[in-house]
């Protein structure tokens, strides 16, 4: 008797396919639910924009969280060490001069 490995159809619309640039984000939580806010800050702006929000069981999260740090190592092992960044959020004019609009 052949076992049938355990398989899922997953749809990916062109929309969703182009993703979504982040480059801070936000996670919050309660008893409930995880919550991470995906947001892009955009040199010489003053405030930025949530992009994507995603809401998660904790379960789900911790899961997520270990998926995330095996992909990471992965990538290590093959093209080498990420660097750490500074403590903190990044600057809102990332070392760029002000503007007006």
């Amino acid at each position: 008797m052949e076992e049938q490995e355990n398989q899922m159809n997953i749809e990916l619309s062109e929309e969703i396919a182009l993703g979504v640039y982040s480059n801070l984000a936000v996670i919050t939580h309660s008893p409930a639910e995880v919550v991470c806010d995906f947001i892009q800050i955009m040199p010489g702006m003053p405030k930025g924009k949530v992009r994507s929000r995603i809401l998660m069981t904790p379960q789900n999260a911790k899961r997520f969280l270990n998926a995330l740090a095996d992909n990471i190592n992965k990538y290590e092992q093959h093209f080498g060490a990420i660097e750490e960044p500074q403590p903190g959020m990044p600057p809102i004019n990332f070392g760029t001069p002000n503007t007006m609009a």
